[in-house]
């Protein structure tokens, strides 16, 4: 009777050119490249690769599959002038794509105490996330942006390239943003943003869709939308017109919650958006 082989799972791979610091704790399978730089109080995850180059910072947690690219430089200390040495987090979740040279800073002690990536997300190369920011799930953040400090992102957005974020502001829930952006206010979910600064310029339809969001609930958030930009009433006014008159579905109590929270004010209509809505908004 032949005997079956079993299969023994691979420890890690170290390139023999790598610094990886004894105190790192490296999960299942890791691989690390080619001069790549792992330092004290790393955490790296099952199956994750890290590129030639890349240096993980001290304080550096990262899940499990992640792929991180070429010269990429994660943990490293804040770009905060308060900033002592305090011992704060970078944590990256599950499955990830971090491409060449993004930069990702950790947390600080006035701020959450950590910089967090959700699972399922790209960073395409040269993006920086400040410290103290929070990126969701599912989230593409295209080559060159710049998120400053305490940005949260939610799940599902898209921010274009070379789009810049100001510290504190919030881009909701499947928001899209356009390439070459100045964001300085909050970007309320399922909305597209563009321009400098950035103004809405309708909901983000294509994005409703590939997520799977059914027409009736694309039909009230396009009434939210129009109470909100296409009215004379003001935030408050409009808020509560949705909340009294719409099909409350998860979506939009979702934008309702995130209005409440929008201390930063929303971004503002387009002033040259024309009536009618385009065919693609009126289909929704």
């Amino acid at each position: 009777m032949k005997q079956e082989s079993k299969v023994v799972p691979i420890r890690c791979q170290i390139h023999e050119t790598a610094v990886v610091h004894p105190e790192a704790r490296l999960g299942v399978g890791v691989i690390i490249g080619p001069y790549a730089v792992v330092e004290k109080d790393v955490e790296i995850g099952d199956g994750t690769v890290i590129g030639p180059h890349a240096v993980i910072g001290r304080w550096t947690v990262i899940g499990r599959h992640n792929r991180i690219g070429a010269g990429a430089a994660l943990g490293g200390d804040p770009q905060h002038l308060g900033f002592k040495g305090e011992g704060c987090f970078l944590r990256i979740g599950d499955y990830n794509v971090i491409r060449e040279y993004a930069s990702l800073s950790r947390g600080t002690e006035g701020g959450r105490g950590e910089t967090r990536i959700g699972n399922h997300t790209m960073i395409m190369a040269y993006a920086h996330v400040g410290h103290d920011c929070v990126v969701g799930d599912h989230v593409v953040l295209v080559n060159n942006v710049a998120l400053g400090g305490h940005v949260v992102v939610e799940d599902q957005a898209v921010i274009g390239g070379m789009s810049g974020v100001h510290q504190f502001c919030r881009i909701g829930r499947m928001a899209m943003v356009g390439a070459m952006s100045k964001v300085t206010k909050d970007v309320l979910p399922f909305t597209m943003v563009d321009g400098r600064p950035a103004k809405a310029v309708g909901l983000n339809v294509v994005g409703l869709r590939r997520n799977g969001i059914p027409r009736e609930v694309r039909s009230e958030l396009k009434k939210a939308y129009r109470a909100l930009y296409r009215s004379e009433w003001n935030v408050s006014q409009a808020a509560s017109y949705i909340e009294a008159e719409l099909v409350l579905y998860p979506e939009i109590q979702h934008l309702l919650d995130f209005l409440r929270k929008a201390e930063r004010g929303i971004c503002a209509a387009r002033s040259d958006r024309a009536e009618p809505p385009t065919g693609e908004e009126r289909e929704f």
